[in-house]
């Protein structure tokens, strides 16, 4: 990454605050209320989950991290420094500290194996350059792949065995155990996603097995007014005036049905079936959304608790809360969620309802 951007861009500091059990990793404000929170505040506790990670330096993190996060079963990407020395390091200082620009990556191995992902780093980066990749040169944009599991560096260097093969020169590429992690920069989180023509060395136009996008132009909120003779009491109440339906007599607290969880609202794909389970609360209970945009999320202080309100991102519809007590293995969250902020659409009428792209998001 060429050093002349970091002086374009006002740095803002990363926070962690701890509240009703959420560690919350307060970005940027940029564009939201006091109450608002950042759709990647909320985070899985990955640590004790299913889930795997894998760390991967290749360049300038931005393309890296825009490059993996839109691959199905690669369920969560940040950029940061890794394998430096010591913790107390940022964007300014990574070159004297030895660390390189790196992407974590956080994958359902269900889905997606580390041989792919390892497999896919090397189609995208030039593993025979010492310290260079694009137009990027020194220690920091070294290639590394840094990895938490033992087991893990066996498949890793099979793959590069497969790999050498392709190359004349050695592969220079480091593979070694993860030392430390450093979260970087909130400017530098999604930046592709926020800004579509910075710079990146690694191309876009080829992604394998690329997660279908949610676009929010193709869910347009109603005016209000066709918003109030759309929806039921029920409906209206709880979507826009933040109220509660009841426990246990409500639509889809039991539905066991295989399809798509959509806005009342606006129609925008908010919950897979796949990712449903019986909390016992009586309301819809998942363990995370379709896609980490879809919704916002908000301080909720009201009833003397402290609590996340989950609102749908095109519409602005209040659907519930998340909770840090849902099933451990997929990360621990509970979406606790209203029916009557939902409609749901069976799997075998995706496509008779627009939704056919989706269906290779199911199991």
């Amino acid at each position: 990454m060429n050093p002349g951007f970091a002086k374009l861009i006002m740095v803002i500091a990363v926070a962690g605050i701890i509240a009703s059990g959420f560690m919350f990793f307060d970005r940027s404000n940029k564009g939201r209320n006091e109450n608002q929170l950042s759709q990647e505040d909320v985070l899985p506790d990955y640590g004790k989950s299913r889930y795997k990670e894998i760390y991967l330096a290749g360049g300038c993190f931005w393309g890296v991290e825009a490059y993996f996060s839109r691959i199905i079963g690669v369920e969560y990407t940040s950029v940061g420094y890794a394998n430096g020395e010591g913790v107390n390091t940022s964007y300014r200082s990574i070159k004297s500290t030895g660390h390189a620009e790196t992407v974590r990556i956080v994958y359902d191995p269900e889905i997606i194996s580390l041989e792919d992902i390892v497999t896919y780093y090397y189609g995208i980066i030039d593993p025979t350059s010492l310290n260079k990749q694009g137009n990027d040169i020194g220690t920091q944009y070294r290639t590394g792949i840094y990895y938490i599991d033992e087991k893990d560096m066996n498949v890793i260097k099979a793959v590069t065995k497969k790999e050498q093969i392709k190359y004349a020169e050695p592969i220079v590429t480091e593979v070694e155990p993860l030392k430390n992690y450093v979260l970087a920069e909130d400017y530098h989180q999604d930046y592709l996603y926020e800004n579509p023509q910075g710079y990146c060395h690694i191309s876009l136009k080829e992604i394998p097995n690329q997660r279908p996008a949610v676009n929010m132009s193709d869910y347009p909120r109603p005016s209000n007014k066709e918003i109030k003779d759309k929806l039921t009491d029920m409906q209206y109440s709880v979507t826009q005036r933040q109220n509660t339906e009841p426990a246990f007599q409500n639509n889809y607290w039991d539905n066991d049905q295989k399809g798509l969880y959509t806005d009342i609202v606006t129609g925008e794909p908010l919950f897979l079936s796949d990712d449903k389970y019986d909390s016992g609360s009586g309301w819809p209970s998942f363990t995370k959304t379709i896609d980490k945009s879809v919704v916002e999320y908000f301080k909720d202080e009201k009833l003397g608790m402290e609590r996340v309100e989950v609102r749908s991102r095109a519409g602005g519809s209040h659907l519930g809360h998340v909770f840090r007590d849902g099933p451990v293995k997929e990360g621990g969250l509970r979406y606790c969620i209203n029916s009557a902020a939902l409609e749901f659409v069976p799997f075998e009428k995706l496509g008779e309802l627009g939704y056919e792209k989706f269906k290779v998001l199911f199991k």
